[in-house]
């Protein structure tokens, strides 16, 4: 008997190794210290922030694996999970400095592991910040076959001045919204029950109302909106921000926002994006459960006074007006 014969195969995990080395190395900043390979990532502190705070993050992309799997499709997967950690430290004001991911699965396939953080590396360089280490677990019998599980944890700083953290949002406060790109990474599991058990179709049908297949539609990349935000970090303008994830606006708006304070929504400012719809007519879903479930079209809102709104409006492109703090 040996490990091979048990599950375990090294040599298929110094291939993804292999692989994987090229990729995490072009995505190094200058605050990497350390290589490929260490026991522990190493990352300096840029000296010129005064008063840094670290903002950390850990998260997942949730069953949207499933659909990967069912449409071999893996690189969005990994694009996915660092663009919404970005997304959950961005919302406190913080920059991302480094990124580390844990992969799992029964039977480690190197292929797929190359693509899983190819799109991780792609996303890290994206948003400026460095794969700086992670871990592949090869797990025989707790994976059912070409499956897998992945986490990511990010790290980011912000200057204590300037942390976001909604504190002075007051009624009269107005609400930007910018769109997301589709479900991101949150409601999957309703959605697929409602698109492969309910209406019956398979990863490759395609749906005229969503202009393409379900598989396409499915695994939209989920958006990083550091392009968009980070510009506008520095001038003062937002009090609060809140990432649309699971939950929806229903429950994570409330999260930046002061006891005492709520929000009235506009539902005439912007278009509910046809793949919700689609969704919400064929599981026949209330609005409150849609609201709950999903994003609607509404991936970050940031929270600002009535005088900053223009200029706040105009420096976001595709952003609106979404309602108030009342």
């Amino acid at each position: 008997m040996d490990y091979r014969a048990s599950g375990v195969d090294i040599d298929a995990g110094n291939e993804a190794v292999r692989r994987i080395k090229m990729l995490a190395r072009a995505t190094y900043t200058p605050g990497v210290v350390s290589g490929v390979g260490s026991f522990g990532g190493l990352f300096a502190m840029d000296p010129s922030i005064e008063a840094p705070v670290l903002v950390a993050s850990a998260d997942g992309v949730g069953t949207k694996l499933k659909v990967a799997f069912m449409a071999g499709v893996h690189h969005t997967i990994g694009a996915d999970l660092v663009n919404h950690c970005v997304n959950d430290i961005l919302v406190q004001g913080a920059r991302p400095m480094f990124f580390l991911d844990y992969l799992a699965t029964g039977r480690l396939a190197p292929e797929v592991a190359e693509q899983i953080v190819r799109g991780m590396a792609g996303a890290c360089r994206e948003n400026g910040c460095a794969l700086l280490g992670g871990e592949t677990a090869e797990m025989p019998g707790f994976y059912q076959a070409g499956e897998y599980d992945v986490a990511g944890f990010i790290v980011g700083v912000v200057p204590r001045a300037k942390i976001i953290d909604g504190a002075g949002v007051v009624p009269g406060d107005v609400l930007i919204a910018l769109p997301s790109t589709g479900l991101h990474t949150n409601g999957y599991s309703l959605a697929r029950r409602i698109v492969f058990e309910v209406l019956k179709l398979k990863v490759d049908s395609y749906v005229e109302e969503l202009g393409g297949t379900v598989g396409d539609a499915l695994l939209r990349t989920h958006q990083s909106y550091l392009p968009s935000i980070g510009p506008v970090l520095d001038k003062g303008w937002i009090k609060g921000m809140a990432h649309i994830t699971g939950g929806g606006i229903t429950e994570n708006l409330p999260r930046t926002l002061p006891e005492g304070c709520r929000f009235s929504l506009d539902r005439g400012s912007w278009t509910i994006p046809p793949l919700f719809t689609w969704l919400q007519r064929a599981g026949h879903l209330e609005d409150a459960e849609m609201f709950r479930a999903f994003n609607m079209g509404v991936g970050l809102i940031a929270v600002c006074a009535p005088e900053h709104a223009p200029s706040l409006l105009a420096a976001l492109k595709s952003s609106w007006r979404l309602g108030v703090v009342t």
